[in-house]
């Protein structure tokens, strides 16, 4: 395993038109999460202890999110795959359902400046895709109230664990079976299939750079 510093982050895009759906897997795992489902209850005890959600589970949630009707006409999934044995799957429930992907991006940090990111989120009691990083001038809340509503902020506990965002980390740069890997796998497969493009980004510019970066890089 390769001893890196840097934090790897895909984004995977299927586009037909520009608008699309965004597809978090994690938002489903926590839904299940505050309601309780056997699933999310299991799905606690590994992100409690800063392990990812076991591949069966998030595997088969990820198939049949992105069959549903509101992917048809293209999807941005995020924060999936995280191993090689979901990027595996993912691949091959693209096949079965007879898609590919236009797209995979990759967002390169330093890891502590990953750290104090994570560390920095807040969430939005009105709404949790409501973007508030104490860390990220762009998006920094106004003291406890959320920038875009007003809303009550609030910190996810395993942001604020250490111990865990370190393994989850050690998970990340791991270029044999972890995030890394699967970031290679698909970085092969761009090579092989020409309806693949695959992009390398600094996630160190300022959100508005970057989006122009990737701007100009997609067709």
């Amino acid at each position: 395993m390769r001893d890196t510093k840097f934090r790897t982050r895909l984004f995977l895009c299927f586009l037909a038109v520009i608008v699309m759906t965004l597809v978090l897997p994690g938002l489903y795992v926590r839904k299940n999460i505050k309601e309780g489902t056997p699933v999310g209850l299991k799905a606690k005890s590994y992100i409690d202890r800063g392990e990812l959600v076991p591949d069966e589970v998030t595997c088969e949630l990820v198939a049949a999110r992105i069959n549903e009707k509101d992917c048809e006409n293209g999807f941005l999934l995020d924060g999936f795959p995280r191993n090689m044995e979901q990027a595996r799957k993912l691949h091959e429930a693209l096949d079965k359902a007879g898609m590919h992907l236009d797209y995979v991006v990759e967002i390169l940090l330093p890891r502590q400046v990953a750290k104090n990111r994570i560390m920095g989120r807040r969430l939005c009691a009105v709404n949790n895709n409501h973007p508030n990083n104490i860390f990220i001038d762009a998006i920094k809340p106004e003291g406890d109230k959320c920038r875009v509503c007003g809303g009550a902020l609030s910190a996810r506990a395993d942001d604020q664990n250490e111990e865990a965002i370190n393994k989850r980390h050690d998970i990340y740069y791991n270029d044999v079976d972890g995030t890394l890997a699967a970031a290679h796998y698909f970085k092969k497969l761009a090579g092989q299939e020409p309806r693949m493009t695959y992009i390398e980004l600094n996630g160190e510019g300022s959100i508005d750079s970057i989006r122009e970066t990737l701007l100009s890089r997609l067709n």
